[in-house]
């Protein structure tokens, strides 16, 4: 039985977690009188009904959650019992639902995030479950939160209302949400900025496209790598002379003082590294990434150094490839090991690529996972290749300390421990001791064939977008003729407004890449798929949540543009726009804040129905365009800029209609998308 077929009771008990110290529950809601604390020994320290849980036999350290409906206290405002009942009941599912808390300090924190609402209710004499029935109260909500952790705030808000009927209450729907994120938005002082879509997509090209040649070439840099080391070590004795860097001067296999041959003592020497690459077939490849154009290995001296360096701007590459699909931040990127990337088939039959790794930021996200595209693969795939390569020789030196984890799936990142690399103090470093990651500025400086920075620089159309979504961007640093300073934490922002596939990504190729891409992040981190059998991680959750909802407000700003058209006309299209308020019908900023209409774009502009459509609107075209015989929809708006892609849409259906079964089901749809393609384009020429 799925579980969306169970009752909130059975579903609820189908999920409950055990643990040493909360034990499972026997009924949702629990009884007042059970045990929901235990210690060791099995006696009970907090009970259900409490005024306070005791967290101390957890965390090993004063921890406590007051519900607010004991005896007043000190700076801790009180709340009404029916108020401290439903804190209780969120505070209980944190502890067994399907999104618990992994830790006390994860519960704990969650609680004190969430808790001033209710005091809010209980000041105002309202009931939690009942707060969208007092606008008032709603417009309130966001003053409430905690500057730093209000963004989280939103995240459990959303949490909530997609678990409502397991929880069986929640305290605010999708478009409360949406007029909160709009309030935030608002008053963050600095906001990240976000890397305009043609920028984006060149670089995310670029690090594909030397992903794609370093495994184009794979086997041909292994053979090399491996001869070369097989050298050092017949020139030092051992291979783990040679990886401690003990090779004298006169020793070293390549290198432009020694003609190739062997030498009297025993010793071969192979001539300039260039002639080495030319051999195995790599030097048109270190000279494509790492020199000017024209320039040649031979001219240039970089020598066996050059294959380290290589090695290192792989790295570099897959880190930022996926940094730029899995929303994680730099640290988290950077930590990852070679067995980070797992698949799992989800319940609709689709592969989930998942990275897996330690989180830098929350200790209730040390073992996450964070959903990504499913060419990541190729990223991990290149990085673990150079990591499988280094990890032979950081092994064969007796001075580094190897654990068995390191060697199993070592860091996807290290640094040189080949006998060439560059410096050997600190090669007795444990592995696990990572080197600090450097900027993406820096990576750009020191790596210059990787992007054209004429293609990096703003554009009147870059810039208009980039400040569309972020106004509050620097006009010192970002003005059209100016390279985009890219950095790290760009990449979070961009992926998380990407991944929501609005409107405002116009680049239609974009846009493609990114509904394959993204569809498994988008649905896995916002439409509630808590029942998975792993932790996705929560900071990832929030930064995508509250993006979704930011976006919003900046969709609904561009409705009044002339590209927007009803097909009803423009008093249709006026009448829509005075839906999105109720006080003021000339500020659609302020309408978005308001949340009363949502915006979801389609295949012939967008959709203004706040509630889901019954037609499948958003991939099915019939009923927005008319098709079925009936005028277009109400609710429907015609973007003038999308009619390109619905005339090949429609030449698409007229190929298809030619081998389609005379009267058939199938040619009776067909007919209908063309009719309705037909009304949208009439419409969009006319108006």
């Amino acid at each position: 039985m799925k579980a969306h077929s169970l009752s909130a009771s059975e579903r609820f008990d189908s999920q409950l977690s055990k643990s040493e110290h909360t034990p499972p529950l026997p009924t949702w809601p629990p009884p007042q009188d059970f045990p929901i604390i235990v210690d060791a020994s099995g006696r009970t320290v907090s009970y259900y009904g409490d005024h306070k849980w005791n967290l101390n036999v957890w965390a090993g350290k004063p921890v406590t959650l007051n519900f607010g409906d004991g005896p007043p206290r000190k700076n801790c405002p009180s709340l009404s019992n029916e108020n401290a009942n439903l804190l209780r009941q969120i505070s209980a599912w944190w502890l067994h639902g399907p999104v618990r808390a992994r830790s006390p300090e994860a519960l704990l924190r969650r609680f004190e995030i969430i808790r001033p609402i209710f005091v809010l209710c209980s000041q105002n004499r309202i009931k939690a479950s009942d707060l969208m029935r007092f606008p008032r109260a709603v417009d309130l909500v966001a003053g409430v939160l905690a500057p730093s952790s209000a963004h989280y705030g939103l995240t459990l808000l959303h949490q909530l209302w997609e678990l409502r009927d397991s929880l069986g209450f929640h305290l605010l729907d999708t478009e409360n949400l949406k007029a909160i994120g709009a309030s935030l938005s608002k008053h963050e002082k600095e906001q990240t900025p976000y890397i305009p879509p043609r920028i984006w997509q060149y670089q995310l090209n670029r690090l594909k496209a030397c992903i794609d040649d370093f495994n184009d070439n794979r086997r041909e840099i292994e053979a090399c790598y491996l001869f070369c080391l097989d050298a050092y070590a017949r020139n030092s004795g051992s291979l783990a002379q040679a990886c401690r860097r003990e090779t004298k001067s006169g020793h070293r296999p390549f290198g432009g003082h020694r003609r190739a041959g062997e030498s009297t003592d025993g010793r071969l020497f192979h001539g300039p590294f260039h002639l080495t690459a030319r051999r195995f077939g790599i030097d048109g490849l270190l000279e494509r990434w790492l020199l000017q154009p024209g320039e040649s290995l031979e001219k240039s001296g970089r020598g066996i150094h050059s294959l380290s360096t290589y090695f290192t701007l792989i790295g570099f590459v897959g880190t930022a490839y996926l940094a730029n699909f899995s929303l994680m931040r730099i640290e988290e990127a950077w930590s990852l090991r070679s067995d980070c990337l797992t698949v799992e088939r989800d319940d609709l039959g689709d592969d989930i690529h998942i990275l897996q790794g330690v989180t830098t930021k929350t200790v209730e996200d040390d073992d996450a996972r964070w959903i990504t595209a499913p060419t990541s693969h190729a990223a991990v795939e290149a990085m673990a290749c150079v990591a499988k390569l280094r990890m032979l020789a950081a092994d064969a030196n007796p001075d580094v300390p190897v654990t068995d984890d390191d060697l199993r799936a070592p860091f996807l990142t290290l640094r040189p421990y080949e006998p060439w690399g560059g410096r050997a103090g600190d090669m007795n470093l444990p592995i696990a001791i990572r080197q600090t990651s450097q900027s993406y500025r820096n990576f750009i400086e020191r790596f210059p064939q990787l992007f054209d920075s004429q293609i990096m620089k703003i554009t009147s159309a870059d810039l208009e977008i980039a400040r569309l979504v972020t106004p509050s961007l620097d006009p010192e640093l970002f003005e059209v003729g100016k390279v985009w300073p890219i950095a790290w934490h760009q990449l979070r922002r961009t992926g998380a407004v990407n991944m929501t596939a609005s409107g405002i990504v116009g680049d239609s190729s974009l846009q493609y890449q990114l509904k394959h891409a993204s569809r498994a992040m988008s649905r896995y981190y916002g439409q509630g798929y808590y029942h998975l059998n792993f932790p996705l991680n929560d900071s990832a959750k929030a930064e995508y949540i509250r993006t979704m909802y930011e976006m919003v407000a900046i969709e609904f700003s561009q409705l009044s543009l002339p590209r927007f058209v009803s097909p009803h006309g423009n008093p249709r299209k006026s009448q829509i726009l005075s839906l999105l308020t109720e006080s003021n019908s000339k500020q659609l900023s302020a309408a978005a804040k308001s949340g009363k209409i949502a915006y979801r774009e389609t295949l012939l502009g967008g959709c203004t129905n706040p509630n889901p459509c019954a037609y499948g609107g958003i991939d099915n075209i019939t009923r927005c365009g008319g098709g079925d015989g009936s005028p277009p929809c109400a609710d429907a708006i015609f973007d003038k800029e999308k009619i390109p892609t619905i005339g090949s849409l429609g030449k698409v259906i007229e190929s298809r209609l030619a081998v389609a079964p005379e009267n058939s089901p199938l040619q009776e749809s067909l007919q209908a998308q063309k009719r309705a393609i037909e009304n949208a384009l009439y419409a969009l020429k006319s108006i």
